[in-house]
């Protein structure tokens, strides 16, 4: 069996999807893509993709290295994007050619379901508790929320960190004791006020507080982790074992987060994740994209013991984000009870793609842009 061909559909809202097809007729699919950057990525899979047509799919960690190390330059999200979104599509190969789920070639399940959880929007303390009692109504038994709504500055108003506050005791009223309230700080809010934030939100007892700084500015968590109890996470804008390497070894970190399609696809992110458990750290992969992305992450997070969690934007009881939902024809791979998503048994990723639907919707294509946020200086913000 060799790899024969490769195709790539940019897909609305935000999407790149890849199918790699073989000359024995089998197909496996990726999503490899950064949010803003698709078309940076789809260029950067093209390049990868030469060096593996006519090449055995099975081959998966010969190949991963190859993306990897054949250059001397290598890593960042553009490039581990594109190396994730081939990783999962041979494995997904690999899993339909034996005839399993990619779970049971990685060593088999540690679990049934993984918990998952869904984001809360509302600009005010009303909308953010109204929607999490919505949420919470549907079954989830975890939510996460962004910890504020609009910029911050190094150093910042009493008055936007009690809007923050509000928010967040609003969504803790809202759920109670019982429910999983994930803070994100989403590298919007710089040391001096994520200090501050995060001893002002204690009280409420958040399950984490996400992205308290930017990853390049994780030596910030120390000062952090000192303030507060709250476990800390971090990670979806990590892209390697190398890059969580010394995160792990500093010790101020409670919960990883890598990416499935941004962090070197299943090869990397069970490395990954698995380093972290010997750290005593548990993972709650990234995962706000479509449903090859979620697919994967099911599958590591089978075989991972110190798996938590799970981000997902999927129309789990029948409220969909966009089309998420139709690109699959097995709707029912992502049956949600309990709080919980089962663990897909079918072959490979465990998951039909819809291909009609997919080349129809890649017409349309796409150009998505993250927000642009500015102070009212006009200097730019992070979003």
């Amino acid at each position: 069996m060799k790899i024969a061909d490769f195709t790539l559909y940019l897909v609305p809202p935000r999407w790149l999807f890849l199918k790699i097809t073989t000359d024995t007729g089998l197909t496996g699919w990726g999503e490899p893509v950064v949010e803003s950057k698709a078309a940076t990525v789809k260029t950067a899979v093209s390049e990868l993709m030469d060096l593996l047509l006519g090449k055995n799919p099975l081959n998966i960690e010969d190949h991963w290295n190859l993306m990897y190390r054949a250059g001397s330059y290598r890593g960042g999200p553009v490039l581990m994007s594109a190396i994730a979104g081939i990783d999962q599509a041979l494995w997904d190969i690999k899993g339909k050619h034996y005839g399993a789920p990619i779970h049971q070639l990685l060593g088999g399940k540690a679990r049934e379901s993984i918990r998952v959880y869904s984001w809360v929007n509302g600009r005010t303390a009303a909308e953010a508790g109204a929607a999490a009692k919505q949420v919470v109504a549907r079954g989830f038994t975890a939510v996460k929320m962004n910890a504020v709504e609009a910029p911050l500055q190094y150093v910042d108003s009493p008055a936007k960190i009690e809007e923050a506050v509000r928010r967040v005791a609003a969504v803790r009223a809202a759920v109670g004791p019982a429910v999983g309230i994930g803070v994100d700080f989403h590298g919007r809010v710089h040391k001096p006020m994520a200090k501050v934030l995060a001893k002002e939100i204690e009280p409420f007892k958040p399950m984490f507080i996400e992205e308290a700084v930017l990853a390049e500015n994780n030596e910030a968590l120390r000062e952090i982790a000192r303030h507060v109890t709250i476990p800390l996470a971090t990670g979806e804008r990590m892209f390697s074992r190398w890059q969580f390497k010394q995160l792990l070894i500093d010790g101020y970190i409670d919960v990883i987060q890598p990416d499935l399609s941004h962090a070197g696809g299943i090869t990397e992110c069970k490395k990954i994740i698995s380093m972290a458990e010997a750290f005593d750290v548990a993972a709650a992969p990234h995962c706000p994209l479509g449903p090859i992305a979620l697919a994967s992450c099911l599958q590591v997070n089978a075989t991972c013991h110190n798996a938590i969690l799970q981000e997902q934007i999927a129309s789990i009881n029948g409220e969909s984000d966009s089309h998420f939902l139709s690109l699959v024809t097995n709707k029912d791979v992502f049956d949600f009870k309990g709080g919980h998503l089962a663990i897909p048994e079918g072959p490979g990723l465990g998951i039909e793609i819809n291909e009609p639907l997919i080349e129809e919707l890649s017409r349309q294509g796409h150009n998505w842009r993250a927000p642009v946020w500015r102070h009212e200086d006009a200097c730019m913000a992070e979003w």
